[in-house]
């Protein structure tokens, strides 16, 4: 990407562009943003099935990329690509995973493929090739990468990853139900139904619960975070966090300086990760993250409860695993050496790889160590098709037995962890990352301080804050999961379903609330605002020591604002804070505004606002408790020190609301990010006028909802298995007993 935040002037000028056609035979390539975001729509509907369009099947079949060398920028990368073709591609209808090397090789070279595609023209034929003939989950990874890396895709948005390929995001007993429904055309029993959450609407949209209350695989505490773990949001804003970042992209790709700091932004992002999860713990009364260990069993297990496309369940894991076993011993001590080279090199300030040595001392040696640990420091040109890397994070989980199995070249059975649509669900995620997130925090505690003068703000003063009540609840969200259903013959000639499936989830949302901060400054300059959340006190109501907790706060809010020399009174809502997304619009209702709206850039910005970097604007804040929990809100205003050569009116775009899809605000000023809780704090010489702390309390408002009333009344009451078996789990299965009979 040239520019990160060209994003406005860019869909501006394709939106303004006088709409050609290009005629190729029978059909033709989309020119206009308009007609591009329609196509691209088409290439993604229905993706675990053969192509149902004729304009795809058209020019997918017409295009020879033998024949077409010289409309890629690279021919390298055709040629490396028509050399996987010839010993064969991970072949459509298996599972897909980048953990797997051969096919993160594969996928790299379909990437490169897209990318290096001289104009859309050639990008969109490629793409229409792939779509027909490439394994259907290495065809969305590389799409979507490309879509959002490539200059000519500035404005098209994707549909959700969870309405692509419902199976990462929604429990394998709803798509089951769904099947059945189709088994039956839709025919219902009112009893059955009733048990099950199943509702027909009177627009024929079949709606299937997805009920949190039923815990028949709940295996430990940790179950009880499943509402926050499992969000389609919060999981989808974790994928498209990797997509915009791959570990895998070599430094060329991102030549914006805006996107310099990838590694350090990926480090930050990891940290954040795991402040918001302790914030959820915090709020169910659980404790500290447990470090992962790799001598000491996992306590905690988890069941997915996730089936893939080809019928396979994710595996589970059972509480108590061991982690060290015969098989893998020699790779754990691979492991510690890795973790002791490298844990050596930040306490001695450098680090020797492949003959160089790097610096580790500074504050922007950072991108180093970021790459060291989540990235690849490569040893050959990766468009050759060679990943060669470090490689830590993965190399760490492919080593300690929680990676994927996998039987031959082409079958794999991949864990809940080997997937960015579905890590976050598993508790272990958050112990791997806490141990190395463990490096970035000895790395920052190696450089000095802040001074008084490094946080100190002259002439600017925070004078007062006020905070709305702070109150979360539950509600039920409906998800589109026709897409797991498969078409009938009749369907697929249409290119659509007759039959809707909605899955409703219950999920953690809050009420609207507003910030309200009185800043007195005695000049007008530009500044920096930035807001943090972070706990009071630990699970057994002790109040934390600033530096143990400061890794605990969550970047709430940060923003550029220009101050007037006097009183400034700022009030931020929360639907409006930075880099967040509102609910996004199910594809089938994008459909349906797209072909009725003339003006397309209007509704990219009212409708797809941080459509692929947004955080979850339900999510903003932990669960709370019914009775208040205490927690601590931080706000700190410092001077804007902007990053060179650096275009002011983005400002001006951003005053307008049209600053987006960019994933934070503070990437524009000096300062690392996490200001000021990033280094360890000197408690005398912190404390300065232009920060503020203030105690603030998060209620939770319970509510009856109607799943658990079904479950409790119908399983609980009359499906209680203890009264007649002891035991666990063996006891599960009964004979004879009927659902709507007392026992």
């Amino acid at each position: 990407m040239k520019a990160a935040l060209c994003l406005v002037l860019g869909l501006a000028a394709l939106a303004s562009a006088v709409p050609s056609v290009d005629i190729i035979e029978d059909f033709r390539i989309p020119t206009d943003i308009k007609e591009r975001q329609i196509f691209m729509l088409k290439l993604f509907n229905h993706i675990l099935e053969p192509v149902s369009y004729k304009e795809i099947v058209d020019i997918g079949r017409n295009f020879k990329i033998e024949e077409n060398i010289d409309l890629f920028i690279k021919q390298d990368v055709v040629k490396t690509f028509m050399n996987y073709m010839k010993f064969g591609f991970l072949p459509r209808g298996e599972v897909f995973t980048i953990h797997v090397d051969r096919q993160l090789k594969e996928v790299v070279s379909m990437f490169h493929m897209l990318y290096y595609a001289k104009d859309f023209d050639t990008f969109i034929r490629t793409a229409c090739w792939m779509r027909m003939y490439m394994n259907e989950g290495m065809f969305v990874y590389a799409m979507t990468i490309a879509v959002r890396h490539r200059e000519d895709c500035k404005g098209i948005i994707l549909p959700p990853p969870y309405e692509i390929y419902p199976y990462y995001f929604v429990r394998s007993d709803v798509i089951q139900k769904a099947y059945l429904l189709k088994m039956k055309k839709g025919m219902l029993d009112g009893k059955l139904s009733h048990f099950y959450g199943i509702k027909k609407t009177e627009k024929g949209v079949y709606i299937i619960d997805e009920n949190i209350f039923d815990k028949r695989v709940w295996l430990n505490d940790e179950d009880r975070l499943r509402y926050f773990t499992e969000d389609i949001d919060l999981n989808t804003y974790y994928y498209y966090f990797h997509v915009d970042y791959p570990f895998w992209m070599k430094d060329d790709f991102f030549n914006s300086k805006y996107m310099s700091r990838r590694w350090e932004m990926t480090m930050y992002v990891y940290q954040q990760i795991l402040a918001r999860y302790y914030l959820e713990r915090l709020s169910n009364g659980m404790g500290d993250i447990t470090m992962l260990s790799w001598y000491k069993p996992i306590r905690k297990g988890y069941w997915p409860w996730l089936m893939m496309h080809n019928g396979m369940s994710f595996p589970n894991r059972y509480n108590d695993y061991l982690i060290i076993r015969d098989q893998n011993i020699e790779s754990i001590k691979l492991i510690e050496n890795y973790e002791s080279i490298i844990n050596e090199a930040i306490i001695k300030g450098f680090i020797e790889m492949n003959g160089i040595r790097y610096e580790l001392n500074k504050p922007e040696d950072i991108e180093k160590l970021g790459k060291i640990i989540y990235g690849a420091d490569e040893r050959t040109d990766i468009n050759k098709g060679h990943i060669e890397a470090y490689r830590y994070m993965l190399v760490l989980m492919q080593s300690i037995g929680l990676h994927s199995w996998a039987s031959d070249k082409y079958f794999v059975a991949p864990t809940i962890l080997n997937t960015y649509q579905t890590a976050l669900r598993d508790p272990v995620f958050y112990q791997l990352q806490k141990r190395l997130c463990r490096m970035f925090i000895l790395f920052k505690m190696r450089l000095p301080s802040y001074t008084h003068e490094d946080l100190y703000f002259p002439g600017v003063k925070i004078d007062n804050i006020v905070v709305d009540k702070l109150v979360t609840y539950f509600d039920d969200y409906f998800m589109d999961m026709t897409n797991a259903v498969i078409l009938n013959d009749d369907e697929f000639k249409k290119s659509k379903s007759d039959m809707t499936f909605l899955v409703r989830k219950r999920r953690l949302n809050h009420e609207p609330f507003k910030f309200s901060f009185d800043i007195m400054s005695d000049k007008t300059v530009d500044c920096m605002i930035r807001v943090f959340i972070g706990p009071k006190m630990d699970e057994w109501g002790r109040v934390m020591d600033l530096n143990r907790n400061r890794v605990n706060f969550v970047e709430l809010d940060s923003f550029y604002y220009k101050l007037n020399s006097g009183k400034n009174t700022i009030i931020r809502n929360s639907m409006d804070m930075h880099n967040i997304i509102r609910d996004r619009m199910m594809t089938r209702d994008i459909w349906g505004k797209i072909n009725t709206v003339n003006d397309f850039r209007d509704m990219f910005f009212k409708d797809f606002k941080n459509w692929h970097t947004g955080f979850p604007s339900r999510l903003i804040l932990p669960k709370g408790r019914i009775g208040g929990m205490d927690m601590l809100l931080y706000v700190i205003v410092s001077p804007l020190k902007l990053v060179e050569n650096i275009d002011m009116t983005m400002f001006e775009m951003y005053r307008k609301d049209n600053f987006m899809d960019f994933r934070s605000t503070v990437l524009l000023d000096k300062m690392p990010l996490g200001f000021p809780f990033d280094r360890e704090v000197d408690m005398g010489k912190f404390f300065t006028p232009n920060m503020k702390f203030i105690d603030i309390r998060i209620f939770h408002k319970a509510q009856m909802c109607d799943m658990k009333t079904r479950w409790d009344s119908y399983v609980l009451r009359n499906y209680d298995m203890t009264i007649k078996f002891p035991g666990g789990f063996d006891d599960y299965f009964v004979d004879d007993i009927d659902v709507h009979t007392n026992v």
